[in-house]
């Protein structure tokens, strides 16, 4: 098979991409199965609901408090290694979780503690994972790709919560729990093989915090992120209330046993899947936003499904519908993060998505805990479907992207700075001026086109923006942006991408005479 043949393939052609999409599967499996074991066992320890929605809290609190850091490590050491860490310290979790449940000292408390240590293996994981997507696949499959990590997810969704169930059943919790711990070997024996290329640098690795303000910077001031961000939070925040009242409608409202409870998250995991084999036609016949849109629906309405079902089979239908929604705003959400964000801030960009999406989720699971705790479960719930509904007031205003997505390569179009001395990288901070001449006329509608133009200045490295019109001079225009030192800037050029450069023509268009706009580059006197 050829490179172009194995490509137009898909995903799975690419050896490592489908050896590592395997190995996550079965690790899933092994989450899922802690998941039923974990929830069902805080049913047994404490008839707290707030308690039993902790463990939800527990498992996604890590990932709002880790996702930046770990993005931003990400991004300046070496992917593979962070990621055979973090595996290792899920894979000792699980182990000493399933020892102390086997020998009966498992309380409410060690349970979360131990399940908010799986949470930070995760949190460390995730931005790495899907980062590394680019890496394993070319970009006309990345799409696909992330579609099929998410299919991947729901397959184990579908098979771990019931396989999960059936053997906190026939075995007890410890067991569940030592499986979950030998379900990450598989991702350990893919990481160990995997040779991954060295990444080559022009420019020295960012520094820590230096690395974390970026990745905060760009998510400031990246549009498409931030799109994405608000309509995140604006689903998970109520979609939370499904997950975290499951337990207990399961227990409590419906009689069902641990098994029974593990076919209801199988039945939407069953959902997702059949949901993502969907979505590969839908997002050639429907644009992205109103997919969002129709899912988000859907969720609202199997929210409040569950909230008023009397049956085992009624609310396995309604998770069935949960899962096909879950799967196409999930999906939605995370091919918009993937292509709103260049690969030199990859890691954090999606961070910055899974911090908002885990926040929600924390948040939601214990404002919903609270709720149910106070008045009923049913009520949590009709009153997250009610929101729910709500929120799709967002898709009106912050519309996901469609059709093919930006060209976010480096482009290097930036000419190299003209200096007089070669300058130390920690000089600064650095003052940029750019002069364009302009026709008068035209002046007001250029200084539009580069007020907007301001976002891709501040997303890759400046910290002030400005600009000036000359009095003495009609059509003069300045702008001026700061960077915090030389190899900051350095790394601004080094940032800039093809979307930008078309953005860059569309100014220098307005720009008048034979020379082009003259760039200065000013640093205070050591």
């Amino acid at each position: 098979m050829t490179a172009d043949s194995a490509k137009a393939a898909g995903p799975l052609s690419f050896p490592v991409f489908r050896a590592l999409w395997i190995a996550t599967v079965i690790s899933n499996i092994g989450t899922w199965m802690h998941d039923v074991g974990a929830g069902w066992l805080m049913t047994s320890l404490s008839p707290s609901p707030l308690l039993v929605a902790m463990v939800q809290a527990a498992t996604t609190l890590p990932m709002f408090l880790l996702a930046l850091p770990s993005g931003a490590l990400a991004d300046i050491l070496d992917r593979r290694r962070m990621l055979l860490a973090a595996q290792m310290l899920g894979l000792t979790a699980a182990a000493v979780l399933a020892v102390l449940t086997w020998q009966g000292l498992t309380t409410p408390y060690v349970l979360l503690a131990a399940t908010f240590v799986l949470g930070i293996a995760a949190a460390l994981s995730a931005p790495v994972f899907q980062a590394i997507v680019p890496e394993l696949v070319d970009a006309k499959t990345l799409p696909d790709a992330v579609a099929l990590n998410s299919l991947g997810v729901n397959i184990s969704r579908a098979i771990g919560p019931a396989l999960g169930g059936v053997i906190v059943a026939l075995a007890g919790t410890p067991a569940v729990f030592a499986l979950n711990a030998l379900s990450v070997v598989a991702v350990l024996f893919v990481l160990l093989r995997w040779q991954r290329p060295a990444t080559a640098r022009a420019l020295p690795p960012e520094h820590f915090f230096g690395a974390l303000k970026a990745g905060y910077r760009y998510a400031r001031h990246a549009p498409a992120l931030r799109l994405v961000l608000i309509r995140a939070v604006g689903f998970f925040v109520f979609g939370s209330a499904l997950w975290a009242m499951l337990p207990l409608v399961a227990r409590r409202e419906l009689g069902l046993d641990a098994a029974g409870y593990g076919a209801l998250l199988g039945c939407m995991g069953a959902g997702a899947v059949m949901g993502a084999l969907l979505l590969k036609r839908l997002r050639k016949r429907i644009a992205t936003n109103t997919i969002s849109i129709g899912a988000t629906a859907l969720f609202a309405l199997a929210t409040l499904s569950l909230a008023l079902a009397e049956s085992a089979v009624v609310a396995g239908a309604v998770m069935l519908v949960a899962g096909l929604a879950w799967i196409g705003m999930l999906t939605s959400l995370n091919v918009a993060a993937q292509m709103a964000s260049p690969g030199w801030v990859k890691a954090r960009a999606l961070a910055v998505y899974l911090l908002a999406f885990q926040g929600a989720m924390t948040g939601g699971s214990v404002l919903w805990g609270t709720l149910a705790a106070r008045t009923d479960v049913a009520t949590a719930l009709i009153v997250a479907g009610i929101g729910q509904g709500a929120a799709l007031l967002l898709a009106i205003v912050w519309r996901l992207p469609a059709g093919e997505a930006v060209d976010l390569a480096p482009s290097n179009h930036w000419a190299e700075p003209v200096v007089a001395v070669p300058l130390a990288g920690d000089r600064g901070p650095v003052l940029i001026e750019i002069e364009y001449r302009i026709d008068p006329a035209r002046a007001p509608d250029f200084i539009a086109a580069l007020r907007r133009f301001s976002t891709v200045r501040l997303r890759d490295g400046a910290i002030r923006w400005d600009v000036w019109e000359d009095a003495a001079e009609p059509g003069r225009v300045t702008e001026g942006f700061v960077v915090e030192s030389w190899l900051e800037h350095q790394r601004q050029h080094a940032r800039a991408t093809h979307a930008d450069r078309v953005d860059q023509e569309t100014l220098n268009a307005f720009h008048i005479g034979d020379v082009p706009p003259v760039v200065r580059h000013l640093l205070r006197p050591a």
